[in-house]
């Protein structure tokens, strides 16, 4: 094997494909409609040589000579490419977003694959499992106008699912014998074979070797890359007018609503409030109502000497490896009643000092305009009316931003809540969960505020702490209506719930013309590596993902299918991992999906901008360059759920499309060398592990 470095004009994937063999030159992602209902789907453009294209020129690490491969590399090619099959068929089937390249390298092994040839109408693709959004952007989040009511489906929970019952055909006559419809959902079983057959080749030592390589191999290939071509990449993004790191858009995919000021911000506005508000009153106490001037005389404080100090809700050494700590952190001075005062929305005031600290950071957000946030606020599953307060909680404090969307976290607490009685079994607390989310569904007008609030959310995560002890996955677990102890169900259970929930949902609500949600779950901040096979089945992103350093295996599977991962590494340093272990830098070195979020500023940061801090650390840190920073800027806004119109007027109209073929520098600030590149070296892995189909 000998190395070359080339230095020639070539397209994106055309010319590219003279020494990575990429089959394909064009892969658009996208069927897009200006009317009403827009399809966000998988497709195969041929290319043709009339069409005009961009020419590329950047030198090349070229590598000569012939790649021994032996019958056990082809056994490591087709483990890989079953795992990545088993996402396609669980990620496209809850109407999720299946990565573009991936489907279509499948499909064309698929295709050149003699034994499946009469099979490609099974073939389990985007195209057939079209992502609905026909959301306008920005949203008209307070229309009062609603959906028909539908009578075709009723449903009922069956094993800790929500499963449909079509009472009606296509044509409106009722049905003699009502029909169950669940998409095809996966049993437990199934999900958990699935599993077991994941991480089989995830611990398979010669795949495991084999992944280790390649990474180690994308790391060297960027380094040299950067060596070679830094001073090109400058000098196209200083042609570029106007546009720059400050004014590229940049969305902040991990941040939780309670924390999401920052402390000083906190200390003004309860000053504000004690001395502006003091006879307010504002929690009710052992039967009595306090006002807030009373809950401070009986805590021996008054406004002036109140600090930041004193609230002491910054993470310092004390909470590291100490999660439990940690959440102690969001008790301002230590005490439960003012994190109910002032950072929760269903209490004494209805939330009302909560929504005006979020109006403060959403002012903060709207003056540096580039820059949104995704924040998570929770749903716990104590009761069915959670649902119906948070809406309203929205809705009569007319809260809107084009700078905001919603996520709703739900954390791992059932533990919690069957110890005091809150819920009787687990399948009571799914079903308080999905249970009024199906019936906004079916009938909006049976949850209106429901029905407007949901118009800004966009995805489902699951929360807690990781690296609790908990059960292995092949021990056999009960049905969640016999889950009645009072021990919590370990992760992988709780992820196949509420993603087989939210596949049924997503089916419904893409029947129903409504925008359907994706799965991005806390995943691989500490525990198991095994929670992060969990989520390479089920879910279309992930938060954190630190321990995937220790996985080669799964962090190459991550890298083909262009999995997200919005990563903190300040939540990390004073958590879990320090500045100088977190694999960040390593992760975007070697190509992987990667973006930059805050998770906890209340906790971690210290400004007004703490999205910007967090740029600032790759910046310094690890001396990420204007394009490092720009390039993670468009994959936060890729993995984002914003509505598919704000994507293309933020990224440009072609924004779905691979490679440089979807990149429009004048809006995104990435030069074409650097996408180019990215491109090429994807296909180059996908070209090696499918060659065995060919």
């Amino acid at each position: 094997m000998q190395f070359q470095i080339e230095d020639s004009f070539e397209t994106e994937l055309e010319k590219a494909a003279a020494y990575i063999r990429y089959p394909n030159e064009n892969l658009n992602r996208t069927n897009v409609s200006e009317e009403n209902i827009t399809s966000i789907s998988f497709e195969q453009d041929k290319f043709s040589e009339e069409k005009e294209v961009n020419l590329i020129n950047f030198q090349r690490l070229n590598l000569t000579g012939d790649e021994d491969i032996t019958q056990e590399t082809l056994n490591i090619f087709e483990g890989l490419l079953s795992a990545i099959k088993m996402r396609q068929n669980f990620i496209t089937q809850s109407c999720q977003q299946f990565y573009c390249v991936a489907d279509s390298f499948l499909s064309n092994s698929s295709n050149n694959n003699s034994n499946n040839s009469n099979n490609n109408s099974n073939n389990n693709s985007n195209s057939e499992h079209n992502v609905i959004d026909n959301r306008p952007f920005p949203l008209d989040a307070f229309d009062t106008s609603l959906p028909n009511s539908d009578d075709t489906f009723d449903f009922f929970v069956k094993d800790g699912v929500v499963t449909l019952l079509r009472k009606k055909d296509e044509k409106g006559n009722l049905l003699a014998n009502p029909i169950e419809e669940n998409f095809q959902c996966p049993d437990r079983k199934s999900f958990y074979r699935s599993l077991n057959a994941l991480i089989k080749i995830v611990i398979d030592g010669p795949t495991k070797s084999f992944a280790f390589k390649r990474l180690t191999y994308l790391s060297a290939k960027f380094n040299m890359h950067i060596l070679l071509n830094e001073t090109k990449e400058q000098l196209a993004q200083r042609q570029v007018p106007h546009r720059d790191f400050y004014n590229v858009r940049k969305v902040d995919t991990h941040i939780h609503h309670s924390s999401c000021m920052n402390q000083k911000n906190l200390l003004r506005f309860i000053k504000e409030k004690l001395t502006n508000e003091p006879n307010e009153i504002v929690i009710r106490r052992d039967g009595k109502l306090l006002t807030l001037k009373q809950v401070f005389e009986s805590l021996n404080l008054t406004a002036h000497e109140l600090s930041v100090d004193t609230l002491d809700v910054h993470a310092d050494r004390n909470t590291f490896h100490r999660f439990d700590k940690f959440n102690l952190k969001y008790n301002p001075i230590g005490e439960s009643r003012l994190r109910e005062i002032f950072l929760k929305t269903d209490n004494y005031i209805k939330g009302r000092y909560l929504a005006e600290l979020t109006q403060i950071v959403t002012r903060e957000l709207e003056d540096s305009k580039y820059q949104h946030a995704e924040l998570r606020i929770s749903i716990y599953g104590r009761s069915k009316d959670e649902w119906d307060k948070l809406a309203a909680w929205i809705v009569d404090h007319k809260y809107y931003s084009n700078q905001v969307r919603w996520l709703i976290q739900i954390p791992r607490l059932y533990e919690l809540y069957r110890d005091t009685n809150n819920v009787s079994n687990f399948e009571e607390m799914l079903a308080n969960i999905f249970i009024p989310l199906f019936e906004v569904t079916k009938d909006p007008s049976s949850h209106p505020k429901l029905h407007m609030f949901l118009r800004q959310v966009v995805g489902f995560d699951s929360v807690d702490d990781e690296s609790k002890h908990e059960v292995g996955i092949h021990v056999p677990f009960p049905n969640p209506a016999e889950w009645t102890f009072d021990k919590n169900p370990p992760y992988s259970y709780y992820l196949y719930y509420m993603y087989a929930n939210l596949r049924i949902l997503n089916n419904f609500r893409r029947i129903r013309g409504l925008h359907t949600f994706s799965f991005r779950p806390h995943c691989g901040e500490a525990g198991s590596v095994d929670h992060l096979a969990v989520s390479f089945l089920l879910a279309e992103g992930i938060s954190h993902g630190i321990v995937l350093r220790k996985a080669p295996v799964l962090q190459y599977l991550y890298y083909l299918t262009q999995i997200g991962i919005a990563m903190s590494p300040a939540s990390n340093h004073s958590l879990f991992l320090s500045f100088d272990r977190n694999p960040f830098p390593e992760y975007f070195a070697r190509g992987l999906n990667v973006s930059l979020s805050t998770d906890d500023p209340l906790m971690f940061h210290y400004t007004k901008e703490p999205l910007m801090e967090e740029y600032s650390i790759a910046a310094q840190v690890w001396r990420f360059s204007s394009c490092d920073l720009c390039e993670l800027a468009v994959n936060s806004v890729k993995q984002s759920g914003y509505e598919h119109q704000a994507k293309k007027y933020w990224l440009g109209e072609n924004y779905t499309k691979a490679g440089v073929n979807g990149n429009e520098i004048k809006k995104t600030n990435v030069p074409s060398i650097r996408v180019s590149f990215r491109s090429e070296a994807l296909a180059t892995e996908w070209e090696l592990i499918t060659q065995s189909k060919k």
